[in-house]
């Protein structure tokens, strides 16, 4: 596969090995993996970020280098880098800092095979007894010919570059929308394009996160309930929504939570419905409406999870059961609609701030605000 950061990596390959670069390249699959996973570096800002896998690669790759052996041949006595330490420094990575260990335990070996199910090398190596993890050096050392070159550094360098790469879509994402803030209110339809733009399933699975609870938020705002514990003390109280943490969080399914309702909401982009059975187990069974990335109709996405549930379970009243804990389905129809709506309620700018303050937050710029 070639795209547009593929010249970025054959450039920096070709300042490490010059001729040789074409020919390193075809020779190996890990190469050809960092190529399939930086293909989203040049799309901007609402293309989806692969960094998890790649950080798992990163961070053993980089252990390797500190310990010398890009130069020396004895890694197959060392005694492998710590799960914990390799761990912290995933989440000190740009856009690492919810990171889980996932793609060091497992995930990464698993998509490696996927696309390249005829090497016989998994990139990652694991002592289950000590924790201890190694970046498996053979797919490090590519032999051409008579000779073998260690691409250790140009791996650290092709990451490095595909995160500066995002990182500036992300600043450029972010001043974006602060232009558009201050453009006069007769230019409201250039706003509210550009955040119907963003609801789209090519959409960064952050940005869609961040603009589902922005619009979502202002949606429900002026929207009220009556509560009391009797009589004399009801009530009349504002539904009001909050994040519970940043995006991509391992929280047990619960991305928003409505106030004074208890209603949960859970976004993702995923079809698998063993992730939908996985965050519906996680809450007991408590109900949860799930906001997904998606321009299937609420009919198509209901019928996939119910044939996702009854292959999994075949019994009729587990599969009921499941269903009966999904409150709502939101696709991007749906919230495109409740935009809309609380565009016409006057809630625009707000949304839009809302935008830019959890941007700022999620991706780092906390000192902008």
């Amino acid at each position: 596969m070639e795209h547009e950061f593929t010249a970025r990596i054959m450039e920096i390959l070709a300042d490490e090995f010059r001729k040789e670069t074409p020919a390193i390249f075809a020779a190996s699959p890990l190469l050809q993996y960092l190529n399939l996973k930086t293909r989203s570096a040049m799309r901007g800002s609402k293309a989806r970020g692969s960094f998890a896998n790649l950080y798992a690669v990163y961070v053993l790759v980089e252990d390797y280098l500190e310990q010398g052996f890009g130069k020396r041949k004895n890694y197959r006595d060392y005694a492998g880098a710590k799960f914990t330490d390799l761990f912290q420094r995933q989440r000190e990575l740009p856009f690492g800092s919810k990171l889980q260990n996932h793609a060091l335990n497992s995930r990464m070996n698993e998509e490696f095979k996927k696309y390249f199910p005829r090497v016989e090398y998994v990139p990652i190596l694991r002592d289950l007894q000590t924790n201890r993890y190694w970046i498996n050096e053979n797919l490090l050392r590519v032999t051409i010919g008579k000779r073998t070159r260690n691409i250790s550094r140009v791996v650290i360098a092709i990451i490095d570059r595909y995160i500066e790469t995002k990182r500036d879509a992300f600043e450029r994402f972010i001043e974006t929308c602060e232009k558009l803030g201050r453009v006069s209110a007769e230019n409201d339809v250039q706003v509210s394009e550009f955040i119907s733009s963003l609801l789209a399933p090519n959409t960064d699975a952050r940005i869609f996160e961040i603009v589902s609870f922005a619009i979502l938020k202002f949606f429900y705002h002026d929207q009220t309930v009556f509560f009391g514990f009797d009589l004399d003390s009801i009530q009349e109280e504002p539904l009001k929504l909050y994040k519970t943490g940043r995006t991509n969080a391992n929280d047990g399914g619960i991305d928003f939570v409505m106030r004074p309702l208890g209603r949960f909401f859970q976004v993702t982009e995923t079809l698998d419905a063993r992730k939908y059975l996985l965050d519906i187990d996680k809450l007991e069974h408590y109900p949860v409406s799930f906001v997904i990335k998606s321009t299937e109709s609420i009919g198509a996405l209901e019928r996939k999870l119910r044939a996702g549930a009854e292959k999994r379970y075949a019994v009729k009243a587990i599969v009921d059961r499941y269903m009966n804990s999904i409150e709502e389905v939101i696709n991007c129809a749906v919230l495109q609609e409740r935009f809309d709506q609380a565009v016409a309620q006057g809630s625009l700018r707000d949304i839009l701030g809302e935008i830019i303050t959890q941007s700022k937050v999620e991706f780092n710029y906390e000192e902008e605000i």
